[in-house]
C-alpha cells in the first residue's frame, strides 16, 4: 500500500493539473470524521481569493500527506469551488502488550506515547515497524537473540483501531566459547584471566559474566591490548572479532584475532622540559628503566609519579608526557618524560559540602591541606583518606577549582556522602565443604 500510494495522489492531480487556472470562490473538505476544518485548512497553501495553479493543486496534496493525517488525498474542480476530499488515517483506540516480562508495560506505552504511537495518536503502519525493531533491539540488548516480535491491527468503529503488540521474549543467550587466534606468546587461559566476558562459572545466575554484551566486550579488548603493551608488545592489534549465534539463539561464540608483534625493550630513557625539581630526584620516581621491557603500565606509574611530585611543591596543574621514539629494526624504545609544572596556587578557600549531620569540624580537623598554603597533592590525598577513615562517608570526592580571575589560586572542594543511620548488608560465598553460603548483617 506504501508504494501504491504516491502513484495514487500523482493520479488525483491530473486532472486539476491539465485545467486551467481559476479564481477560488471556495474550499469544501470532503471525507473528514476526525480531524476538524480548521486544521485541514492549516496546512492549505491557498485561500479563497486566490488563482489556482496545477503548482498549487500538487502543493496541497504534498501538505496534507505531509501532516500524516491522511492515507489518501484528492483536488477537485466544481466550478469555481476548491473540493478536497481526504481518506484520514485511523486513530489509535488501545495498545495491548503482551509477554513482556523483560520491560514493564507502563515504562512501555510511555516511551511508545513519547515517540508519536499512543492512545488518541494517528496510526501509522511504518510506524508500528519502527517499534517492532526497537523493541527486537532492546531485547537483543538484553541477550534475548530468540525474540519474536508479532502485531495484530484490529479495526474498530469510528475509525479507529486497536492494536496488540505480543512479545515471545526466548530465553537469554549465553557465551559457549571464547578463542583467540593468532597469540604464540601466551595462551588462551593467560590472556582471558581478566575478562569480563566468560563462558560462565557457578555464579552465573547471579553474575551474568556469561551473557553477551558489546560493552563488556569492548572492555575485555583493551584489558587485553593493555596485556601485551605492559610486556613489550608495542605493534599488538586486535585485527578482528567475530561473534556469531547458534540456530536457536541460546549460544554465542566469539573469535578474536590478533596480532600480537615483536617484543621490545627500552634503549634509553630522557627527562627534558622545566625540570623544578632536582633531575635526579625526579629520575628516582621514574619505575622503567634502560634494558628493561616497554610496559606502558610502568610508564603511565612514572608519569604519575612525577605529576604527584611536582603537586607536592605547590603545581597542581603539572603535565607529564611520555613520548616514545620507536626502532623497529632494533626493537628499541627511546623514551623521553617531557615535564611542564605549569603555575604554582595556593589554596584559597576549603569548601565543604554533603555533611547535613556531619559539622564542618570534624572534617576540618582530618584535613592536611590548609587554606593560604601551597598546594600539596600528598596532603589533599592524605586529608581525603583521613576522612574517609572517620566511617562516617560513604564517598569522599575532591575537587580541584581554579580561582577566576587569578593565576596562582585555587579552591578545594570536599564533596561528602553521608552513611545511612542504618544499613543492611549482604553477601554469597562458596566453599567446596559448604557449597553455597549466604550472609547478611545489619549496621
Amino acid at each position: 500500500m506504501n508504494k501504491l500510494l504516491p502513484i495514487l495522489l500523482f493520479l488525483s492531480f491530473i486532472s486539476v493539473a491539465k485545467a486551467e487556472s481559476f479564481t477560488i470562490e471556495d474550499i469544501r473538505i470532503e471525507g473528514l470524521q476526525r480531524i476538524s476544518a480548521g486544521t485541514v485548512f492549516n496546512y492549505l497553501p491557498v485561500k479563497v481569493g486566490d488563482t489556482m495553479t496545477d503548482n498549487d493543486a500538487k502543493g496541497i496534496i504534498r501538505s496534507l500527506f505531509k501532516s500524516k493525517y491522511f492515507n489518501d488525498v484528492e483536488v477537485e474542480r466544481q466550478d469555481n469551488v476548491l473540493v478536497i476530499k481526504v481518506k484520514e488515517r485511523p486513530a489509535i483506540s488501545s495498545i495491548e502488550l503482551v509477554g513482556n516480562k523483560d520491560m514493564d508495560s507502563a515504562e512501555l506505552l510511555k516511551s511508545l506515547r513519547e515517540i508519536g504511537f499512543g492512545e488518541g495518536q494517528v496510526f501509522e503502519q511504518a510506524m508500528l515497524e519502527r517499534v517492532e525493531l526497537e523493541l527486537e533491539r532492546q531485547y537483543f540488548s538484553r541477550g534475548k537473540y530468540g525474540v519474536a516480535i508479532s502485531s495484530e491491527v484490529t479495526p474498530l468503529s469510528r475509525n479507529r483501531v486497536a492494536i496488540r503488540i505480543t512479545m515471545a521474549e526466548g530465553v537469554v543467550a549465553t557465551i559457549s566459547e571464547i578463542n583467540i587466534v593468532g597469540n604464540h606468546a601466551f595462551d588462551d587461559e593467560e590472556l582471558m584471566t581478566d575478562f569480563q566476558t566468560t563462558t560462565g562459572s557457578l555464579l552465573s545466575f547471579l553474575t551474568k559474566d556469561n551473557q553477551y554484551s558489546r560493552q563488556k566486550l569492548s572492555a575485555d579488548l583493551e584489558t587485553l591490548r593493555s596485556f601485551y603493551l605492559d610486556r613489550g608488545y608495542v605493534d599488538f592489534t586486535v585485527e578482528s572479532t567475530q561473534v556469531s549465534i547458534s540456530d536457536d539463539k541460546k549460544h554465542m561464540f566469539i573469535t578474536i584475532n590478533i596480532s600480537e608483534g615483536e617484543k621490545y625493550k627500552i634503549n634509553q630513557v630522557r627527562l627534558a622540559g622545566n625540570l623544578i625539581v632536582p633531575e635526579d630526584e625526579l629520575f628516582k620516581l621514574v619505575t622503567i628503566r634502560e634494558n628493561s621491557v616497554f610496559s606502558r603500565k610502568a610508564i603511565t606509574k612514572s608519569t604519575e609519579n612525577l605529576t604527584n611530585r611536582l603537586g607536592n611543591d605547590g603545581y597542581a596543574f603539572a603535565n607529564v608526557n611520555a613520548v616514545p621514539e620507536i626502532d623497529r629494526e632494533k626493537r628499541e624504545v627511546d623514551l623521553t618524560f617531557f615535564v611542564d609544572p605549569g603555575r604554582r596556587a595556593y589554596v584559597r578557600r576549603i569548601n565543604i559540602s554533603g555533611n547535613s549531620k556531619t559539622r564542618d569540624e570534624v572534617l576540618r580537623r582530618e584535613f592536611r591541606q590548609q587554606e593560604s598554603a601551597w598546594i600539596s597533592t600528598e596532603k589533599v590525598e592524605q586529608s581525603k583518606a583521613r576522612v574517609s577513615r572517620l566511617g562516617y562517608f560513604e564517598n569522599v570526592n575532591v575537587e580541584t577549582i581554579p580561582v577566576a580571575g587569578v593565576q596562582d589560586q585555587v579552591d578545594l572542594d570536599f564533596g561528602v556522602t553521608e552513611t545511612p543511620s542504618g544499613s543492611l548488608s549482604a553477601g554469597i560465598g562458596f566453599s567446596q565443604s559448604d557449597g553455597l553460603i549466604f550472609n547478611a548483617n545489619v549496621t
